[in-house]
């Protein structure tokens, strides 16, 4: 590479690997004290790394969090929700390296990062191994009728649908165990592509922890010996809308999945790493791993990763590595995930065409987190804005479809009035957390001495908690959130409002009948 081209990437070209542990919960890795040998890849990796045990991730679903990484955006800053399911109008941040000369490149095989959903932007290379549709389809004539459909309010509940389509799909395929193959072939496509770079910017999603766990045979018999994964409740509407029941013994053989999948994506993780040491890469790159949320396990009578924002989906494992930042484990900082773009930013020596570097929000940085002049609305006990971090759920179209079709099956009627069809938004910090919710009473808990958020405390006098509230409606208005309290249209009346020819198309490519 040419002095031109490292002076575009930073002084010293430093190469940066994001490793998204999808769906993967903090307290299921032994790198984070788990009982169980979930990591021991990871475990090694704490000790060049910086470990955060109060890293809060942006929303507790994927769409929204990726467009946050990718933009250093909030989910009412970037709109990228299941409302309007595609990032639109930012700049992300592979667009930005890319520019600067960095070889880019995004890996998944998970459906929400697709060229459909605007986030590949910026990516030289990207595949998203999904089952269903090759890459080619979703980067072309679907990537067209996907933003199409979502600029037109008619035809809005209709690309709702078309992701439902594409679920049942997904679960029809990986009923017998389809479904978590891919990362293997994400491994081996990241270490061909990390060879031919001079700069690169790999990022990739390790889906395995994903609903439904069929994980590997061999990691079967070490976390979940006998069990038959396809005799397991894998559908977590069923258990939310009350159609499936899901008794203490069930639940362990689920988590016994859930934990060799895990160990599944460890050991392929082994295999990245010592290829990047192998190939004396190791050293000159900044390393990122991190979940995007985490899961439920019959937690707060809830399964999956929806209609709520506690603790074990939000509070997510966040390890880096860089020369600069002090591999040592972190109890007290609060790291949102919108700062890792700024971390990326800072470590590449890259300004950002989209939103600028802020220094107050990488790792890299001595004023890491001071947010100056900015206290709480309280009397300041509790310290800056710097400790509290923010998460929003938009309301939850398409798993809230979902959800309804298989209480209608089962003939459940569910409450509107009800956490599924609430939008919700929280601060957190350390100590505590202040849940908002639209449709149900607000929560509120002391993490400190409730980690398991059990005793709900919305209403009392604790001033925390108070200041809490009071940040959270502080940053609402600061993002300019909207908190809409009824549902949109259903499906059947966008529909219904379609034209023939309209409708028609549709037809053609198979989306209605």
């Amino acid at each position: 590479m040419d002095d031109a081209v490292l002076s575009m990437t930073g002084a010293d070209g430093t190469n940066v690997l994001f490793v998204v542990l999808d769906t993967v919960r903090k307290d299921h890795l032994s790198a984070y004290g788990y009982d169980e040998p979930t990591t021991p890849t990871l475990e090694a990796f704490a000790e060049e790394a910086a470990v955060f045990e109060h890293a809060v991730a942006p929303a507790p679903w994927t769409l929204p969090v990726h467009a946050s990484l990718f933009t250093g955006l909030y989910p009412s800053e970037h709109e990228a929700t299941q409302e309007d399911p595609y990032l639109d109008g930012a700049t992300t941040l592979a667009e930005s390296l890319s520019s600067a000369g960095y070889d880019t490149a995004c890996y998944s095989s998970n459906a929400w990062i697709t060229p459909y959903t605007n986030l590949t932007a910026g990516f030289d290379d990207h595949d998203n191994f999904f089952q269903i549709m090759p890459s080619e389809l979703l980067s072309g004539p679907l990537a067209r009728i996907w933003q199409t459909m979502n600029d037109s309010d008619t035809l809005r509940g209709v690309a709702d649908r078309m992701v439902q389509l594409g679920n049942k799909f997904h679960e029809y395929f990986a009923s017998e165990g389809g479904g978590d193959t891919k990362t293997p072939a994400v491994i081996d496509k990241t270490m061909d592509f990390i060879d031919d770079s001079e700069n690169f910017f790999t990022f990739i999603n390790l889906m395995d922890a994903h609903l439904p766990y069929h994980p590997p045979e061999e990691y079967v018999e070490q976390f979940a010996p006998g069990v038959d994964s396809t005799e397991v409740c894998q559908n977590s509407k069923e258990f939310n809308c009350g159609a499936r029941d899901i008794d203490d013994a069930e639940w362990d053989d689920i988590e016994g999945l859930y934990d060799a999948e895990i160990r599944h994506i460890d050991d392929q993780l082994d295999r990245l790493f010592t290829h990047l040491k192998e190939t004396d890469q190791w050293e000159e790159t900044m390393v990122v791993v991190v979940a995007d949320h985490g899961e439920l396990h019959g937690e707060h009578d809830l399964y999956g990763h929806e209609f709520c924002i506690y603790d074990p989906l939000v509070n997510v494992p966040c390890m880096v590595k860089h020369p600069e930042i002090e591999p040592e484990r972190d109890d007290e900082t609060v790291v949102e995930l919108v700062d890792l773009y700024h971390s990326v930013l800072d470590a590449t020596g890259v300004a950002g065409d989209g939103v600028s570097l802020d220094s107050a929000r990488s790792l890299l940085s001595t004023e890491y987190r001071e947010f100056a002049g900015e206290t709480p609305s309280g009397a300041g006990a509790h310290g800056p804005r710097g400790d509290v971090g923010f998460v929003e759920y938009h309301q939850p179209v398409v798993e809230l479809r979902q959800l309804e079709g298989k209480a209608s099956a089962a003939g459940i009627s569910l409450e509107t009035a009800s956490r599924f069809y609430s939008r919700m938004g929280a601060a957190r910090s350390p100590e505590g957390k202040y849940i908002h919710c639209t449709r149900i009473p607000d929560e509120a808990y002391r993490i400190d001495s409730d980690p398991g958020e059990t005793e709900d405390r919305a209403g009392g006098d604790d001033e925390l908690l108070a200041d809490l509230e009071a940040e959270l409606r502080d940053f609402v208005d600061r993002v300019d959130a909207d908190w809409p309290d009824e549902a949109d249209g259903t499906d059947g009346e966008v529909l219904d409002s379609m034209d023939d020819d309209a409708k028609d198309r549709l037809k053609d490519l198979g989306y209605i009948d």
